[in-house]
């Protein structure tokens, strides 16, 4: 155990990441030392940010915690912190079953634990972050909550009604976050296109994101989890007039059948779905559209399945993630829904629905060889120089690999260059530079 060292482990997804930033910002502004996910926490304080949304997520975080209650019992470690979702949605369960947790905190009161420390907030630090990512990019949150309250979703029961962050407060944000080296924005919310409908009714995305795109030092804007239902088009003229915000909508469709769209309350149909990504592609040439959905949700058939399976073949996604459905408890499929079918079966859909997803990228990657792309290099790997293209978000999608060997100069983590695709596989391109 070190004195004076705070670990903190972030499990989840990108919005606990800018709350743990937050929270790293003002205990170092306390004077303490904080490490950001180390593979071996030693902290005299360790605080765990948790992940309540699905049934893996709650057990790798419920996983996490009693790891670190072992090391504590054995002095590895000192205080143990908990905050995030499954505190906020489990708080009594979690203090009554692991009670050598020193303290629980939920999802918006986690900054108490500097009063609990014997610290206060330093208000000149306030809405700060200490950047954990690589110091190029980083992530920005535009709101909380959600209203949409899909049938098999825990969201609005952990976090609330949506509440965006007023524009300037974000736009003040940017700037300072382009002091800092950021070259690029990964934008982020539980509901992104929603932005704005909290104050007056109608979305304020698109003009978010063109103000944003005009601060002077933002080189790439990406955007990350828009709706479909009442989809914002001034959004997409936005993203073909403004050269750095990236060709790239990460749009969670979940389904394509009329049948489970309308079962898992999702407000909008399948025709209505078919001419938004129509629509997208004609307005954004180029679009890389990245999007989720779900298979063996309660009633689903052979025939919505196979719906889904010559939905994906006529969209071609770009990129595309699925998961099978899992039962959650206070959602309105949990407390309604039998969920009838077999584990078997949606493990089946599944690879099935997966394995037409390999072919499809395979596909698109093996379309970009012989193209010249702007790539942003994060790191080097090996023998490689690994980067990213504006089609691609950090850590879910496939990246662009450069031969150290056959470079003629050293290349900078942060910097753009041109790079010619000279190949491809299912998962990433290879280039040179030009």
């Amino acid at each position: 155990m070190r004195r004076g060292l705070v670990d903190i482990i972030t499990m989840g997804c990108s919005k606990n990441l800018v709350d743990s930033e937050l929270l790293i910002r003002q205990l170092e502004a306390n004077g303490y030392q904080c490490r950001h996910d180390a593979e071996h926490p030693q902290g005299e304080i360790v605080v765990v940010n948790t992940c309540g949304f699905i049934a893996d997520a709650k057990e790798e975080s419920i996983n996490m915690i009693l790891e670190l209650v072992q090391a504590k019992e054995q002095g590895r470690i000192g205080q143990l912190y908990v905050m995030g979702c499954l505190s906020q949605r489990y708080l009594k369960d979690l203090q009554r079953e692991i009670p050598q947790v020193d303290r629980y905190y939920g999802k918006f009161d986690y900054m108490q634990l500097l009063a609990d420390l014997g610290k206060a907030q330093v208000e000149e630090c306030r809405g700060q972050r200490r950047i954990t990512t690589p110091k190029h990019y980083a992530y920005v949150k535009i709101s909380e909550g959600c209203d949409r309250h899909c049938a098999y979703c825990a969201i609005p029961v952990i976090t609330g009604r949506h509440q965006s962050r007023p524009k300037e407060e974000i736009l003040d944000e940017v700037r300072q976050l382009v002091s800092q080296g950021v070259k690029e924005l990964q934008v982020i919310a539980q509901e992104l296109t929603y932005y704005g409908r909290d104050h007056g009714g109608m979305s304020q995305i698109a003009e978010l994101i063109s103000e944003m795109a005009d601060i002077k030092g933002v080189r790439w804007i990406r955007l990350h989890y828009a709706y479909p239902a009442q989809f914002p088009w001034e959004l997409l003229d936005v993203m073909r007039e403004k050269p750095n915000v990236c060709r790239y909508l990460d749009i969670a469709l979940q389904h394509i059948s009329d049948h489970m769209l309308d079962r898992m309350h999702r407000h909008v149909t399948k025709q209505q779905t078919m001419e938004l990504i129509t629509r997208m592609r004609e307005a954004v040439p180029g679009i890389h559209i990245r999007t989720t959905l779900m298979v063996g949700f309660p009633g689903e058939t052979d025939d919505d399945f196979n719906e889904l399976l010559e939905f994906v073949r006529w969209a071609r996604f770009e990129r595309m993630g699925a998961f099978a459905y899992s039962e959650e408890e206070d959602t309105y499929s949990g407390r309604h829904y039998k969920d009838d079918v077999p584990e078997e079966v949606k493990q089946q859909r599944l690879g099935k629905l997966m394995a037409l997803q390999q072919k499809i990228s395979t596909e698109v990657q093996a379309a970009k060889v012989g193209q010249t792309l702007k790539v942003i290099i994060d790191r080097r790997e090996g023998n490689y120089y690994v980067g990213r293209t504006e089609f691609s978000s950090p850590e879910v999608d496939p990246e662009v690999l450069i031969s150290v060997e056959h470079c003629n100069r050293q290349l900078r983590r942060g910097c753009f260059y041109n790079v010619l695709i000279t190949d491809s596989d299912e998962f990433d391109l290879y280039g040179k530079v030009l």
